[in-house]
């Protein structure tokens, strides 16, 4: 019991320690922040992020988040630029550059390198007077107290503090883009967060067939439908229009309060009004649908006409939920 609250009392402590250090940023702010992000976004070239070790590793994942907010960048490991990789830098590249000491050897060579290029180059560091914070064109302050850890050794409260900078700066890049949701779907197409994003009705109903009888069809025929059908229910059309609809549910209430029903016809036991989705909206749309109104499918209709249906499944199948 001991070594289980001394895992959750050290946890906590990181975990507060770490939430204190980053709430400490918004101390930093200042015109460098804002000129670093302006600069970025009348650049005409890319963002090169760099760094060694562990502020190596948090570069590529700022990278990441500038790629897929709209802001091309690429990112270079500090020690192969060094030895090779510089031809990565173009003319117009904008260098953002992290390292919590500002003073590694990998830097102090890098960095004039850079300027001679006649790059611009961002400072991600909690050193302001270090060798880069000294050099840089726009130092943004990443300082933190202490490390998590009990040694204030290994890099934790510093590295999610320039990942937060990162976020920070992705973000006001972002706004300053009037990047929509459309634009992060363009980034971001593959996956569950991309079919939320893009993914529509239609694009669901092609895979279903078209389940649908008449108001004055015979319920064995309704009964012959749905089962051929295999979505748990069927349409029933007038006119093209939806005028009602049938489920298995409906079915099972029916064979409970009749002992005949070889005279029933759709109608007598169709539910009228149902709920129904236009065939372009979005997919995440209907899922939301069946989950307010507590139904697993729904009809899709088109210029008021049945065009399918879609059922909870399908959603699921897509990773929709």
């Amino acid at each position: 019991m001991k070594n289980k609250n001394t895992i959750i009392e050290n946890a906590k402590q990181t975990i507060l320690t770490e939430s204190k250090a980053i709430a400490n940023l918004v101390n930093f702010l200042n015109d460098d922040f804002k000129n670093a992000v302006n600069f970025i976004y009348n650049s005409k070239g890319r963002v090169i992020v760099t760094g060694i070790g562990k502020s190596a590793n948090i570069a590529t994942k700022i990278v990441a988040t500038f790629n897929s907010t709209g802001t091309p960048a690429i990112f270079m490991h500090a020690a192969d630029a060094i030895h090779g990789d510089l031809g990565t830098i173009q003319n117009n590249d904008v260098v953002i550059c992290i390292s919590k000491s500002g003073n590694t050897p990998e830097i102090k060579v890098l960095v004039p390198l850079i300027k001679n290029y006649g790059n611009k180059i961002i400072a991600i560091t909690g050193n302001l007077e270090s060798f880069l914070g000294t050099n840089a064109n726009f130092v943004l302050n990443s300082f933190v107290e202490k490390e998590a850890c009990r040694n204030n050794l290994a890099p934790t409260s510093s590295t999610t503090a320039q990942l937060v900078i990162g976020d920070a700066l992705a973000v006001c890049l972002l706004e300053l883009k009037n990047f929509s949701s459309k634009d992060f779907a363009k980034y971001h197409p593959g996956g569950a967060l991309g079919k939320k994003l893009y993914l529509r009705v239609n694009d669901l109903i092609n895979k279903n067939e078209l389940p649908k009888v008449e108001p004055l069809t015979p319920i064995k025929d309704v009964i012959i439908e749905i089962s051929k059908k295999r979505l748990g229910t069927t349409a029933v059309i007038e006119n093209n229009k939806i005028v009602g609809i049938i489920t298995d549910g409906d079915l099972r209430r029916m064979l409970e309060s009749n002992t005949d029903i070889s005279t029933l016809i759709a109608k007598d036991i169709m539910s009228k009004n149902p709920k129904t989705i236009n065939s372009n909206e979005m997919a995440v749309k209907a899922l939301k649908t069946l989950e307010k109104n507590n139904i697993t499918q729904i009809l899709v209709e088109d210029n008021s006409v049945f065009v399918g249906v879609v059922h909870l499944h399908d959603l699921l199948k897509e990773g929709i939920f």
